[in-house]
């Protein structure tokens, strides 16, 4: 006999306050922290935390350079104007992606182009860029969305006959790897983020990598307001170029370098939950797990789950089977929602095409004309009416959390011809 939903008033399956939050701080974290208070370095590009923590994740990914910066978006700006990237120039970039993506393409007054995904691992589809490369393509932007890295050896490919720059968006991405291969390393130049929902978090901030001594170089003179600071020398006060403040504090790197310690084992664990779930969703009627390419050893920064209610034999808009499923999922104690809405170009701001204000940058070059519309990313629209982010996929919680996850999804998918419109 089915059980009652706890969304019918019946018991809750996960218990109140099981779910922890992400990162685990650890006592060595904070001693980390506390450290700076003493070090009478608290901030600076030169500061010793920040020093140590470039070098370290520079060796964990097998980069030549890298530069710690205060956000993922920033990073990724440094990425595209470190590689040459000029105002007016279009970048691709993948139809679905959190929009830093592509406001990283507009903070250098250059055009994002949107590209569909893949259905498989929901990252940029190789089979679609070309038919968007136009005179005025400058650079390919792929995603390793949710952790799972992009098909970089096609995108490079086609990259390389079009004589375009490939800049990685490892934001999501820490630690995953392609052909045995760590992300941040695969193409011209690279952007990560420690946001504090990051595999590896500074609570916020951001990591650029290069192999390319000019890039490096670039990058660094953007990220401190144009000027070129070097430790033990006075400083010029003398602006080369046009440059930021992307620098970060010391606390977060001391935070970051102490966490990145830990990150091997946080993923192993992640993967290990992630591939339970697998196995174990993949026998429930009505949903569905994500499948995983064999050359790709993702992070997953986010789980992700699909509804297939025709599995179960319901004749229903899969919108609405997923808003109602999620709906009872949540009364059990399962944190899941979307993660996103609309595709990116389908957001305002590519609508209403304002951007720096009278249409800038699409209407730097004249006779130039963009268009932007959801409808055109059909892969995008299925992904985002069929899938959602499960939560809590990540250490400090345990495989007895996973186990009532699964239980949970049995108990729901058992009554979905009964749940509630959402």
């Amino acid at each position: 006999m089915a059980q009652q939903l706890a969304i019918e008033g019946g018991p809750g399956t996960v218990p109140d306050g099981m779910v922890k939050s992400w990162p685990p701080i650890t006592e060595e974290d904070k001693q980390a922290v506390l450290a700076v208070m003493d070090s009478d370095h608290l901030h600076g590009t030169g500061a010793p935390q920040a020093i140590a923590f470039q070098e370290e994740w520079a060796k964990y990914v097998g980069a030549k350079y890298c530069l710690v910066t205060n956000s993922g978006t920033s990073a990724l700006h440094m990425a595209l104007a470190s590689a040459g990237i000029k105002p007016g120039d279009e970048v691709i970039v993948p139809a679905y992606t959190y929009w830093a993506t592509a406001a990283a393409v507009l903070h250098h007054n250059a055009i994002p182009v949107f590209v569909d995904i893949e259905l498989e691992t929901f990252c940029l589809d190789p089979d679609r860029i070309e038919e968007k490369i136009g005179e005025h393509t400058r650079a390919l932007l792929p995603v390793h969305i949710h952790g799972m890295p992009a098909d970089m050896d096609r995108i490079n490919e086609i990259a390389s006959r079009h004589q375009l720059l490939v800049i990685e968006d490892a934001c999501q991405a820490h630690g995953a790897e392609y052909k045995g291969r760590k992300t941040g390393v695969l193409a011209h130049a690279a952007g990560f983020s420690l946001n504090r929902s990051k595999n590896l978090t500074a609570c916020e901030g951001g990591l650029y990598t290069t192999d390319n001594e000019e890039f490096y170089q670039y990058a660094a003179r953007m990220r401190e307001f144009g000027e070129v600071i070097l430790p033990g020398r006075p400083r010029e006060y003398n602006a080369y170029t046009l440059g930021w403040m992307y620098r970060t504090i010391e606390f977060a790197n001391a935070f970051g370098r102490s966490q990145l310690r830990r990150l091997d084992q946080h993923n192993a664990q992640r993967r290990e939950m992630a591939e339970h779930l697998n196995r174990e969703l993949a026998r429930i009627p009505g949903v569905s797990p994500v499948a995983c390419p064999p050359d790709r050893n993702p992070c997953y920064w986010t789980y992700v789950v699909e509804f297939r209610p025709e599995q179960l034999g319901l004749e229903v808009p899969v919108n609405e089977f997923r808003r109602s499923a999620e709906s009872a999922l949540r009364a059990e104690g399962v944190p899941i929602s979307q993660w996103q809405h609309v595709p990116v170009p389908a957001q305002d701001v590519f609508q209403t095409m304002e951007g720096y204000g009278r249409g800038c940058p699409w209407t730097c070059r004249f006779g130039r004309k963009i268009e932007y519309r959801g409808e055109d990313y059909p892969n995008t629209l299925r992904f985002l009416e069929r899938h959602s982010c499960l939560g809590g996929v990540y250490p400090p919680n345990t495989m007895e959390l996973m186990a009532l996850y699964v239980q949970a999804f049995e108990k729901v998918m058992a009554r979905a011809s009964d749940l509630p419109a959402a």
